[in-house]
C-alpha cells in the first residue's frame, strides 16, 4: 500500500484547491517501493505557511540503496524501447486525466498562481509527449567505410545508447515541468534515474514518479529522495552515477563539478537576461512584454526579464507604461484567479529582494512604484538610475524587480547586455529585420528572441546558455543525446572459401 501523505483542513477560501492534494505518494520511492520511514521533513504553503505534509528526512546509505537496486535492474532486467515509449505514452493521458489534481499540488507547495500552475501542468504533458515521440532519435546511422581509407571489407552502424543511472537534481520554482525535462529524456534513452526534487517542492514531483509508475515505468528504473543529512553530497559522489542533470545556481554547481569527480555534467544555472528596446520599436507592445516577462512567478524563473535597455528617445514613454502596467498587478493568493503576483519562496527569499533593492534606493537609484515586502509577499518593483555594481543589476534577482536603462547608441545597449556573467537569453523590439539580426548575432547568450523579450521557451528547443548560464542544452530532443552514446558496431567481413566460390560463380556485369 502506498503510504500518504495528510492534508488537514485548509481555510475556507483555498480548502477546494488544497483537498485535491490529498493522498500523494509519501516520503521517498527507492528499493523498488514508497518509503514512510522518518517522514519529517515538513512542506509548507509559502503563503502562509500551511503544513501541506511531511517526507522522508533519507540517508547517504538510502542513496546507495536506491542506486544500488536500480543497477541491478539495469543489468538484468532489458527494457524495450518500444515499451519505453509506450509507458511515455500512457504517462502523458494520465497527466491529462490528473491536470486539476497536478496543477493544485504545484500552486500548493510553490510560488506559482493556480493559473501558472494550470500552464506548468499543460507544458509538462507536452514535455512528457516529446520525450515519448524522441524514441526516434536513438535510431543510429550506417558508418562510411565505403569512403574511407580503412575500409577493407567491412560494414559498419552506430546506436546510441544509455549513459546508465541518471542523477536528476531540480529546483522549486518549476517543480513539474523541470522534473519531467530530466525524467523523460533519460527514461525514454533507456537510463536509470535518480531523482532529488526540491526540499521547498517536493509533493509535484514525488506526485509524477507515482505516475510514471502507473504509467508502466518499471519500479527498478527510478527513485527519488527529497532530502536529509549527506544526501545530496552521496548522490552526486557516487561512483555507479554516470550523468548528473542539475538545474540551480553557479555556486552550487561548482562545488557538484569540483566533488562529482569523473562525470558528465549537464547544468542550466540561471540568468540575467536583458532585453534590448530600439529607437524604431513599438514602445506599448515593448512595455506590455516587460510587464509580463519581469513578474511572473513573483520573478522566480531563469529567464525573467532583469535590464532593460531602452533607447533614450522612447524612455519616458516605456518607463510609463511599465510603471503603470506594473501598478495594474495584483498581489495576493495564489488560489484567487484575480491575482497576477503570488509570494515569494519563502519569507527569507523576499527579505533577501527586499535588501537588495534597499541597496539600490541607499545608491541613488529611483523606485517608481514597489519597493514594499509583506511575510513573503514582494511588491513588482520597477527602478531606474540604479548604479552597475549593485546586485540588482550584477546578480540574478530571481525575484519580481525589473530595472529600466537608457542607452543612445545600440553598440552600448550590445555591450552592456552582455556585461554579465551570464548568458541565457534575450530579447529585442525593433521594426528593422537587418537590425534585429545583427544585435542577435552580437548578443553572447543561448537564445535571442526578436520583438519578445528573454521570457520565451518551447519545450522542444535546445535550452540553455553561455558563460555561467550552464553547460550543455536541455530540451527533450537534445537533453536525449547528452544522456545517450553513441555505439559503433563494425563487422569485418571474411573472405571465406565459400564466399570466395559464391562470387567466383556470378556473372561479371556488363553495361548496356
Amino acid at each position: 500500500m502506498v503510504p500518504s501523505i495528510s492534508v488537514v483542513d485548509a481555510r475556507p477560501e483555498t480548502a477546494v484547491v488544497r483537498s485535491q492534494i490529498a493522498d500523494l505518494p509519501g516520503g521517498a520511492f527507492f528499493d523498488g517501493r514508497w518509503q514512510s520511514a522518518d517522514m519529517t521533513l515538513e512542506v509548507r504553503d509559502p503563503e502562509d505557511g500551511f503544513l501541506l505534509g511531511r517526507v522522508c528526512a533519507s540517508s547517504s546509505d538510502d542513496v546507495r540503496r536506491a542506486i544500488a537496486h536500480i543497477r541491478r535492474h539495469l543489468l538484468r532486467d532489458p527494457w524495450p524501447l518500444r515499451a519505453r515509449r509506450e509507458a511515455l505514452e500512457r504517462a502523458t493521458q494520465l497527466l491529462g486525466e490528473q491536470h486539476a489534481r497536478f496543477a493544485a499540488i504545484i500552486a500548493s507547495e510553490s510560488s506559482k498562481t493556480i493559473a501558472e500552475a494550470e500552464r506548468e501542468v499543460r507544458r509538462c504533458i507536452e514535455t512528457l509527449r516529446l520525450s515519448a515521440a524522441a524514441s526516434a532519435e536513438l535510431s543510429g546511422s550506417t558508418l562510411d567505410f565505403e569512403d574511407s581509407i580503412a575500409a577493407g571489407r567491412k560494414i559498419g552502424w552506430y546506436t546510441r545508447k544509455p549513459v546508465g543511472i541518471v542523477a536528476a537534481i531540480t529546483p522549486f520554482n518549476d517543480p513539474l515541468n523541470l522534473v519531467a525535462h530530466k525524467l523523460g529524456p533519460a527514461l525514454i534513452a533507456g537510463n536509470g534515474v535518480v531523482l532529488k526534487p526540491s526540499e521547498r517542492t517536493p509533493l509535484s514531483g514525488l506526485a509524477l514518479v507515482q505516475l510514471l509508475l502507473d504509467a508502466g515505468v518499471p519500479s527498478g528504473r527510478i527513485a527519488a529522495i527529497v532530502g536529509g543529512p549527506g544526501v545530496a553530497e552521496a548522490l552526486v559522489t557516487d561512483d555507479q552515477i554516470d550523468l548528473i542533470s542539475f538545474t540551480g545556481g553557479p555556486r552550487t554547481a561548482e562545488r557538484i563539478a569540483a566533488t562529482a569527480g569523473a562525470k558528465k555534467i549537464l547544468s542550466e544555472l540561471g540568468g540575467n537576461n536583458a532585453t534590448i528596446v530600439c529607437a524604431d520599436a513599438d514602445a506599448i507592445h515593448a512595455a506590455e512584454a516587460i510587464v509580463a516577462g519581469a513578474f511572473g512567478v513573483a520573478g522566480q524563473n531563469c529567464l525573467s526579464v532583469q535590464r532593460v535597455y531602452v533607447h533614450s528617445s522612447l524612455f519616458g514613454q516605456v518607463l510609463e507604461h511599465v510603471t503603470r502596467g506594473t501598478q495594474a498587478l495584483r498581489t495576493g493568493s495564489k488560489f484567487d484567479r484575480s491575482t497576477d503576483i503570488g509570494p515569494l519562496i519563502s519569507e527569507s527569499e523576499a527579505r533577501r529582494v527586499e535588501e537588495w533593492v534597499d541597496e539600490a534606493r541607499a545608491a541613488g537609484a529611483t523606485i517608481h512604484t514597489g519597493g514594499q515586502r509583506r511575510n513573503a509577499f514582494y511588491e513588482p518593483t520597477v527602478l531606474t538610475d540604479v548604479p552597475t555594481e549593485c546586485r540588482v543589476i550584477s546578480e540574478e534577482v530571481f525575484g519580481p524587480v525589473v530595472t529600466l536603462i537608457p542607452f543612445l547608441d545600440v553598440s552600448d545597449a550590445v555591450r552592456l547586455a552582455n556585461d554579465s556573467e551570464y548568458g541565457l537569453q534575450a530579447g529585442v523590439f525593433t521594426q528593422s529585420i537587418d537590425l534585429a539580426l545583427a544585435i542577435a548575432e552580437s548578443l553572447h547568450v543561448g537564445a535571442v528572441v526578436i520583438n519578445e523579450t528573454s521570457d520565451l521557451r518551447i519545450d522542444s528547443m535546445p535550452f540553455g546558455g553561455f558563460k555561467k548560464s550552464g553547460v550543455g542544452r536541455e530540451g527533450v530532443r537534445h537533453a536525449l543525446y547528452q544522456m545517450t552514446e553513441p555505439k559503433n558496431t563494425i563487422v569485418n567481413l571474411t573472405e571465406s572459401v565459400a564466399s570466395q566460390q559464391l562470387l567466383g560463380g556470378l556473372p561479371e556485369r556488363t553495361t548496356a
